[in-house]
Parts: C-alpha cells; sequence; structure tokens
C-alpha cells in the first residue's frame, strides 16, 4: 500500500490499551486483547488486527461485550476444564484459557480446555503458538458468525470457524498452521467488490445456492440474510472435497460450542425481538500436547527439521522458486514490519483517529 500510514507496533499496542482501558476494561485485560490485535498486523493478517477495533468499541458500548465480565471455571479435572466468559472480550478468556491447557500439559502430558459465553477472540494461531515456549504442540479453534454454507446447502449455517496448529522445530522456524475452513474469508469478498472485479466461481453462491462471480450480491446477501453465503474448503459440492470442508468447520463448531454449551451453527450471535445485538455465545477450544511425553524432545525437534528441509528442498513446480511451511511467510512479515513499521489502511488509520477523539484518549502513532 503506497498510501499506508506507518506505525511501530509498541506505540499501536498502547493506543489500544488506552482505548480499552477507557471503555472499562481492566488494564491486564486490555493488554492482552491489544496484543493479540497487534500481534495479528505484525504477522500480515491486517482483517484481524487493529482494523477490527471499532467492532469491540461498539460491542462494549451496546453491552454485547462485558468488560468487567464474571469469568467461572464451569467444571475441571486434570486434563480439562470448561470456562464460562460472562460475555467478555474473547481474547483474555482464551489467553488463560490455552495457559491453563499448557499448565495440564505439563502436568499429565495433555491439556484440553473449552470455553463458552465468549465472543471475538482474534487470529487462532496467537493462542496455538503460545505452547511453543513450553515446548508443546498447541491447538486453537473457535466458531464464529454465520457465513458459511453447508454442502448442497442454500443458506449460511456455520462460521468460517478457523483451525490453528502449532508445533515446534530445532533450527527451521515452528510450524504454524492458522486457516479458516471456508474457501476464503469475507474480507476478500470485500476487497474484489471494492475493485469492482468478479469473485472466481466456487468461493460463493447466491441466495438460491447456485456459485456466483459477484462480491456485491453476497455481501448484500449477508446483510440481508437472504440466503447464500461463503462455500466451505473445496468449494461447492463433493467434486473438489467440498464435503471435506463442511466436515472440518462442523467438527470446529462441535469441539467449540457442542462440546462446551455455547451456541452453535445459526444460533450464534443473537438479537433481541427489534433487531438489538445480543452477546454472541460463540464457543473456543484450546488444546496442548507435551512432546516428550511421546518421544525425546530433541529427536522430535530434529525429525520436524528434517521434514521441513525435505519439502522446502524438493523439486519446484516450473516457473516457481520457493516451496514454503505454514508459518513462514507470517514470521518473515512478522520481522520485516517490526523493521519498518505496521503498515495501516488511511482509512484504517482514520477510524482510529476517530476513535481517539470520541473517547478522549491520546492518538500519537502519526
Amino acid at each position: 500500500m503506497e498510501d499506508a500510514v506507518r506505525v511501530r507496533a509498541g506505540p499501536l499496542k498502547d493506543f489500544c490499551v488506552r482505548v480499552f482501558t477507557k471503555m472499562g476494561v481492566p488494564e491486564e485485560d486490555a493488554r492482552i486483547t491489544a496484543d493479540v490485535l497487534v500481534t495479528a498486523d505484525l504477522r500480515g493478517i491486517d482483517s484481524h488486527g487493529v482494523a477490527r477495533l471499532r467492532r469491540y468499541v461498539n460491542g462494549l458500548r451496546s453491552g454485547m461485550m462485558v468488560a468487567r465480565p464474571e469469568v467461572k471455571v464451569v467444571a475441571e479435572t486434570p486434563a480439562t476444564a470448561l470456562i464460562d466468559a460472562g460475555a467478555g472480550l474473547g481474547q483474555p478468556v482464551s489467553y488463560r484459557a490455552m495457559k491453563r491447557a499448557i499448565e495440564k500439559a505439563l502436568d499429565v502430558g495433555a491439556g484440553f480446555v473449552t470455553v463458552r459465553n465468549s465472543n471475538h477472540y482474534g487470529i487462532a494461531g496467537y493462542y496455538a503458538m503460545m505452547a511453543l515456549e513450553h515446548d508443546c504442540i498447541g491447538i486453537s479453534m473457535t466458531n464464529a458468525a454465520v457465513l458459511v454454507v453447508p454442502t448442497f446447502g442454500r443458506d449460511a449455517m456455520l462460521g468460517t470457524n478457523p483451525i490453528a496448529v502449532a508445533a515446534p522445530a530445532g533450527e527451521e522456524r515452528p510450524f504454524v498452521l492458522d486457516m479458516a475452513t471456508s474457501t476464503v474469508p469475507r474480507g476478500k469478498l470485500e476487497v474484489y467488490h471494492r475493485l469492482e472485479k468478479p469473485i472466481p466461481l466456487g468461493w460463493a453462491t447466491d441466495e438460491t445456492g447456485q456459485p456466483t462471480t459477484d462480491p456485491g450480491r453476497v455481501l448484500e446477501n449477508f446483510k440481508k440474510r437472504a440466503g447464500g453465503g461463503l462455500l466451505p474448503l473445496g468449494g461447492a459440492g463433493e467434486l473438489l472435497g467440498g464435503h471435506k470442508g463442511y466436515g472440518l468447520a462442523l467438527w470446529v463448531d462441535i469441539f467449540c460450542a457442542v462440546l462446551s454449551g455455547a451456541a452453535y451453527a445459526d444460533l450464534v450471535y443473537p438479537k433481541t425481538p427489534d433487531g438489538k445485538p445480543l452477546p454472541s455465545k460463540i464457543g473456543h477450544f484450546f488444546g496442548a500436547w507435551r512432546v516428550d511425553a511421546f518421544r525425546p524432545l530433541e529427536e522430535f525437534k530434529a525429525a520436524m527439521d528434517d521434514l521441513q528441509r525435505r519439502l522446502k528442498n524438493a523439486p519446484k513446480a516450473e516457473g516457481q522458486t520457493r516451496i514454503y511451511i505454514h508459518g513462514e511467510k507470517e514470521f518473515e512479515e512478522a520481522e520485516r514490519r517490526s523493521r519498518e513499521g505496521i503498515p495501516l489502511n488511511p482509512k484504517v488509520a482514520a477510524d482510529l483517529r476517530a476513535i481517539a477523539e470520541e473517547l478522549g484518549v491520546e492518538y500519537d502513532l502519526e
């Protein structure tokens, strides 16, 4: 982005903390949430970074998100736990839930924690990567707002329902897979719509359930809940494996919502009869495995290095110069943006200034 506003991660994080504390969020919770948002921007996942700050401000204002929730541990065993988030911000409860899963893994070899009655928690990869510094494998999942149609369906019934997995390595970078279970996120449609470009067939369907190349039509149908939506990984039907992406999305709903007692499918993000948004009631799932509970840690890391090198050194397709391992691009982007600053879209920067003015907090990013 030639017209991007470059900002440093530290001041950007401090600004977010000021915004959240002004909205009544405890400082520790504010710092956790700010760190998740800015980490997304550093890793190049701009759709889930500070561009989402307005969403949280509005959610806290409306009462959809509770600034000081009553968080409860509903059930617990040596290896598992269920936490009720009290309709608070998704990031603080998720950070603590993943931390609890890691502690259980360190104690008994593996730990799993589910969360219910929560809200949007940012990038799934943030929590999976928390396990890496403890030489554990981490997993993080969440269900989400309804945007994805099931295979052979007409209406959206599931979220983009991301899955993130992180595994440590030795000399190579950790493996970090952070993916939605839909073919593309909603944001891709918004980009194509702004550029007045058609989307590829296989990304989304219209209100009749048929594949469409018109992003504006899909986005308008989202607003009106008129039918259609994003397609699961693999696209429409079963020929290219769309039913597999649908199965993964459904699996996330089962682990995050059915298991925890959260809302699932089209029960998430409920509204009052007059259309006022209520707490989203979404759920999350976190897990950690201690590597040395299975085999010596150094053997595992050496094998991870060898696996990655075998893939990266494999013959390249014509015209290609590199084979990537999941997470490499994001780690490299984070290093680059740490040096050069985070590029904010001018509209995002303007919105951050507007939030600062509305709340009366200092804006010192530019």
